[in-house]
């Protein structure tokens, strides 16, 4: 039995047994998704749990008041960011912001890997949450938030790896894993975070070109159309012939030829939903 062969069965018994280490929401995340959750939450007590977050605090404010969330009168305290964002989207921005910190590297073996698991996942975001911006029952915040936990099955694929040096070198071989599992283990993640089905659906679903969604376009189309324009111009890109056949397109109004940036005349927005997580369009 090769390698990859003991290495995937070992991980993927892990994970049946449920025995895989699985990584967890941020504190701050969970409380305020849980508050969000009760009846008669108000905006002042969820700012209240988003302010013991200094850093978490100054980020929600700066999105309020950014291009693609901004209002008519600024925002200058998180209760006013809560306020007029609504609860529903401030939950999802919070998951969002504070994701990030699940990317940290406890090596410098897995540095690089991560920091470019982390690059691509915001790129898949804002792609998402501009694409979001085009059609009438998909939230941008909640596509964005799709787009960064698309591939969060790589996170324990990874650190499972680093138990053995020489797989965290052979890139072509880790790869394959990840393209083996990510699917599966992401869809466990998000289970056991109590997400709902349709993000839960994207982690497994995104990159199955064969997607076909019942109700119209949902955020698997969504993501699905954001991962394969982020992978344009790489060695991973899709063929065009392979791209007519992906019905995503289609439920999106979107031609396989155009640019996620190019389906807005102020393209400043991506950048924007791109700047939130530290990079620059």
């Amino acid at each position: 039995m090769s390698q990859e062969d003991l290495f995937y069965n070992e991980i993927l018994q892990a994970l049946e047994s449920g025995n895989l280490v699985l990584p967890t929401l941020p504190e701050v995340a969970l409380r305020v998704r849980d508050v969000v959750d009760e009846p008669d939450v108000t905006a002042k007590q969820l700012a209240e749990i988003i302010t013991t977050d200094a850093a978490l605090s100054t980020r929600l404010i700066k999105v309020a008041n950014s291009a693609l969330y901004r209002g008519r009168i600024l925002s200058e305290s998180v209760q006013m960011a809560v306020s007029r964002l609504g609860l529903s989207m401030v939950r999802n921005l919070v998951i969002s912001l504070v994701m990030e910190q699940m990317f940290q590297a406890t090596s410098n073996r897995l540095d690089t890997r991560l920091h470019e698991l982390w690059e691509h996942s915001t790129e898949v975001a804002a792609r998402s949450q501009l694409l979001a911006q085009q059609q009438a029952n998909i939230k941008p915040d909640e596509a964005m938030l799709a787009g960064l936990i698309h591939n969060i099955g790589t996170l324990p694929i990874l650190m499972k790896a680093e138990e053995t040096p020489e797989l965290i070198q052979d890139t072509q071989l880790l790869d394959e894993l990840i393209e083996r599992l990510h699917n599966k283990i992401g869809a466990a993640i998000l289970e056991s975070w109590d997400f709902p089905e349709a993000l839960i659906a994207v982690t497994r679903e995104y990159n199955n070109l064969a997607w076909d969604s019942e109700n119209g376009p949902d955020l698997v189309d969504i993501v699905q159309v954001a991962h394969i324009q982020s992978l344009e111009s790489t060695d991973k890109a899709i063929s065009p012939d392979k791209l007519d056949t992906v019905k995503a397109f289609k439920k999106l109004g979107i031609d396989t030829g155009i640019l996620v940036n190019e389906l807005d005349e102020n393209s400043d927005e991506y950048a924007e939903a791109l700047a939130l997580f530290g990079f620059d369009a």
